[in-house]
Parts: structure tokens; sequence; C-alpha cells
């Protein structure tokens, strides 16, 4: 059973920094990519950043340059370091994993998401 739990949230300045952390169990952390994604109040939610299994990332473009995603494929632990954050990245963040077929497979798209850790930015 996929299970991820994240971790590290909490309130800050504008300006300040946060790493969030999520643990993953249950399938093969290492042959998967891994995301974060953000969902604020009355918006739609965002994929923010996504780490392949071969370690090259994406972000969406309103955190490049301040986010950075990483894994521990030792540890089954995601990673993402926010600097320079600014009231529009408040939200709830939580990562995701895609299917995983149980065979050391894993699908495209994600299937699963954790329950999610708030940031709260404050001016």
């Amino acid at each position: 059973q996929v299970q991820l739990l994240e971790s590290g949230g909490g309130s800050v300045q504008v300006g300040g920094s946060l790493k969030l952390s999520c643990a993953a169990s249950g399938f093969i952390f290492r042959r998967c990519k891994m995301g974060w994604y953000r969902q604020a109040p009355e918006k739609e939610r965002e994929l923010v950043s996504i780490i392949n299994v071969d370690g090259t990332t994406t972000y969406t473009d309103s955190v490049k340059g301040r986010f950075t995603i990483s894994r521990d494929n030792v540890n089954d632990m995601l990673y993402l370091q926010m600097n320079s954050l600014k009231t529009e990245d408040a939200a709830v963040y939580r990562c995701a994993a895609p299917k995983y077929y149980g065979t050391g497979l894993c699908g495209v798209d994600f299937a699963y998401w954790g329950q999610g850790t708030q940031v709260t930015v404050s001016s």
C-alpha cells in the first residue's frame, strides 16, 4: 500500500525559507518519479515540481530559482526546499507518486497523494 507522509510546513514571513519532507513507503521509491503539488484556497491544484528517476527536475515557472526538489533513494524521502517565499506560495503542499504496479514498474501519471502540509507566508 502506497503511503506518503509530508512534514515541514509552517508559518514564515515573506522572504523566509522552509524545507518540506515526504516519507514514502509501499513501493520501490527509487524507480518512480515523484512530485510536489500545492493548492491554495479557492484555487486549482498546481503541480509545483517533479523529480525523475534519473534526478532531472522540472518546476513551474513561478518557483524556478527559489524552490529545489530532491530525493533520497536510500531512505525513500522526497524534499522540497523553498527559499524566498512569497505570499502567493501559501498553500497546502502534497507530495505525489505515480501508480505502482507491484512489479517494480511505475506509471506515468501521478495517482497517490499525501495528506499535505500547510505553508503559510505572511507579509
